[in-house]
């Protein structure tokens, strides 16, 4: 909400649009969302609310990006996220976990890897027609998804051996 606002004050209902327009494919978000978040961007002084003015329903109520918020926006933009997922991935735990309690972990595996290749299956659908900005969220979890795959693919060719390991 604060980057959105970053470009000009807006109303909360504009916000939502926007947001919906740029993010709702991969992250929907409610009204009651924006309104939350916009009270707690006032409480922490990074919005103000610069006028109220009447609608067809409840008054609509103009916010707009502080100096401090745009600091905070700044601050959020250059500072660079983590790479994710971390070392240990819950395919990797439930694989050993498998192997500790003598199931069947080739099963295991098979099926997340059906589940990852359902997921890119729908995934390419929704790329059909998209826009420049769906493409790219698309692409980005196709990467990642295929990442998993080549992972899932090494673990099996390495079940024996972490067999031994986790066992040992």
């Amino acid at each position: 909400m604060l980057g959105l606002l970053g470009r000009s004050p807006s109303h909360g209902y504009d916000l939502k649009s926007t947001y919906d327009r740029l993010f709702a494919a991969a992250r929907p978000i409610a009204y009651g969302q924006v309104y939350s978040a916009l009270s707690r961007l006032t409480r922490d002084d990074f919005v103000v609310l610069t006028a109220e003015e009447a609608g067809q329903g409840p008054d609509r109520k103009r916010y707009e990006i502080t100096d401090k918020g745009r600091d905070r926006l700044h601050s959020w933009l250059f500072t660079p996220d983590a790479p994710v997922p971390g070392l240990q991935s819950n395919v990797y735990a439930k694989t050993i976990i498998s192997l500790v309690l003598g199931d069947d972990a080739v099963h295991l595996l098979e099926i997340q890897k059906s589940e990852h290749l359902d997921k890119m299956r729908d995934i390419t659908r929704r790329k059909r027609d998209a826009d420049v900005a769906t493409l790219l969220l698309c692409d980005h979890a196709l990467f990642h998804i295929e990442a998993d795959l080549r992972f899932i693919e090494l673990t099996m060719s390495r079940l024996a051996e972490l067999k031994q390991e986790a066992l040992a």
